[in-house]
């Protein structure tokens, strides 16, 4: 093949050469067979749904890492799902055999999802390869996965379900390499948590043969082919530096005048905080409650609740703990709330919307954070997802104070919110940007939707306006403003984020010593003319050429 430079995103950091191998093809559909036994042929077609959701839940068990393992069980509820049983089984009824039955079930909730957009667009590639895994069950086929050379490569793929990501060797796979998803997608996701280099929304990789040498940049998205064994160790050894020297600081986050910026860890449970440790994160900035909810036909009861956030506080001994209410609602649908669908679940009932119908949940969640606050003794912040306005943002803080929580704040994740920030620092202690939705509504574009990647962008200087609003409203007000979305982890933007104002960066713990290193290296100074350069610039590439 020639030489060829193709872009992506670039999703997580780190300079790899390889061979490039793409993962096999599901196995096709044969061709339709005559049903005489309904009975046994439904039976059949459960039978593999069975199998493939007791694999998942076997993969969850093994998995080593906490977000691997949750992904795939909800991956396994998927399968498991009453409803889809049902179709396969009317279609079984209606003369089509086992595999086509399944295969046409899938198609329908594949449809309803893809209409869904948002959360449930993005599921449509789990669905695919539920599909394709209960598909090959019923033919007595192993289910093709990632390749197994026995040598290091850079794994290639329209898109990674859950399942393909959960068994990876690191000692052969170097990298991942995905022709669609995007920044939020568990290809993304999975990535980071792994540590694996990573560019998604990568058209034209699956066009590049098996085999041929790639170089691939998890920064700025870059995949070469044609690279010459000279260039890819240069650049591979300039990046193997640079991640040493950054592995070697330690301390606080500040800049090298001694600018403090609190850096943070994103954890989902207590098994997460031992990595949070290793990166000496200076506390949590996100714990994701939403992970304790997930996969539950009954809300978990407020004992439940109390020893899961009594378990991460004890384990940050008495470093500050930001713990987000629950994050769920249309868009990521949790059975025991029952909600029905909704045109458009993106700007549905989720987030805090969820206690305008079930505002219990809400108030036991606050109560069991407090008693396990007041068991360890931690320092613990509390905020709310999706708030649009002050007042929904002063019920929430009454609600924490009535509880027994002194720091309450919100999330800034619609364009509303940011352009009120200063009001509601008003009413709240803090304020912290998930960058994530907050491009999603500032631009109007599906975070889920690769096609869009290029407004999605971190670097969008709108984006960054926004921030910079919220970052000057903390300084008047003398709060804390930090941002807990992806944005976090770029290590070039984070001198960026600095100079809007922001107080405090949460990330993957994977990514915090590459995220100290970018901040000791510039002074205040320089990161407040960084971010009135990005923020001037017409668009994400001059803003982030302007980073230098």
């Amino acid at each position: 093949m020639p030489d060829t430079v193709l872009t992506g995103i670039g999703v997580c950091p780190g300079v790899v050469a390889g061979p490039l191998l793409r993962i096999a093809a599901a196995p096709a559909l044969p061709a339709p067979t005559t049903v005489t036994d309904v009975v046994a042929e439904a039976a059949r077609a459960a039978a593999a749904l069975a199998e493939v959701v007791a694999e998942l839940e076997r993969r969850a068990d093994r998995a080593g890492d906490d977000t691997v393992a949750e992904v795939l069980r909800a991956e396994a509820l998927m399968a498991g799902d009453e409803e889809l049983r049902d179709g396969v089984r009317e279609l079984i009824e209606a003369g089509h055999d086992a595999p086509h039955a399944i295969d046409g079930a899938f198609a329908t909730f594949r449809e309803a999802f893809e209409a869904a957009g948002g959360y449930l667009a993005e599921r449509a590639a789990d669905l695919d390869d539920l599909r394709d895994r209960a598909v090959a069950v019923l033919l007595g086929r192993p289910m093709p996965g990632v390749p197994s050379p026995g040598h290091r490569y850079v794994l290639a793929a329209r898109d990674l379900a859950p399942a393909d990501t959960a068994d990876l060797d690191p000692n052969q796979v170097i990298a991942l390499v995905t022709e669609t998803g995007g920044p939020t997608s568990h290809t993304a996701i999975l990535a980071r948590a792994l540590g694996l280099p990573a560019v998604v929304a990568c058209p034209g990789v699956l066009a590049v043969p098996d085999g041929t040498t790639v170089l691939v940049d998890g920064a700025t998205g870059r995949v070469a082919t044609g690279v010459g064994d000279a260039e890819a160790e240069a650049a591979i050894e300039a990046s193997a530096r640079l991640t040493a020297a950054a592995s070697a600081l330690t301390g606080p986050g500040r800049t090298s005048d001694g600018y403090a910026v609190k850096l943070l860890a994103n954890v989902g449970s207590a098994k997460d905080v031992a990595a949070a440790d290793e990166a000496h994160a200076e506390g949590i900035g996100l714990f994701r409650t939403e992970l304790l909810f997930l996969d539950r036909a009954r809300e978990p009861g407020h004992g439940e609740q109390v020893a899961a956030y009594r378990d991460v506080f004890r384990a940050m001994a008495g470093r500050r703990v930001v713990i987000r209410t629950l994050d769920a609602g249309a868009d990521k649908p949790l059975p025991f709330l029952n909600q029905e669908g909704e045109p458009n679940p993106a700007l549905g009932v989720r987030g805090l919307r969820v206690a305008r119908q079930r505002p219990e949940v809400l108030t036991t969640q606050l109560a069991a954070i407090a008693e396990a606050r007041a068991e360890t003794g931690a320092d613990v912040w509390v905020m709310a997802p999706m708030v649009s306005t002050v007042a929904e943002a002063s019920a929430f803080v009454a609600a924490a104070r009535e509880a027994g929580l002194p720091r309450a704040g919100v999330m800034i994740e619609v364009p509303a919110a940011a352009l009120r920030a200063a009001d509601l620092l008003r009413v709240v202690d803090f304020l912290s940007i998930g960058t994530n939705d907050l491009s999603q509504y500032t631009f109007a574009a599906d975070r889920m939707c690769g096609a869009l990647a290029d407004l999605l962008d971190p670097w969008q200087p709108a984006l960054l306006q926004l921030v910079g609003l919220c970052g000057e409203a903390g300084r008047a007000a003398g709060k804390p403003v930090g941002v807990c979305g992806e944005a976090a982890a770029d290590p070039r933007l984070a001198p960026v984020l600095a100079g809007l104002g922001v107080t405090s960066l949460s990330m993957s713990p994977r990514a915090l010593p590459a995220v100290r290193a970018a901040l000791s290296s510039r002074t205040a100074e320089d990161c407040r003319r960084l971010a009135a350069l990005a923020v001037a610039a017409a668009g994400p590439a001059e803003a982030r050429g302007s980073a230098g």
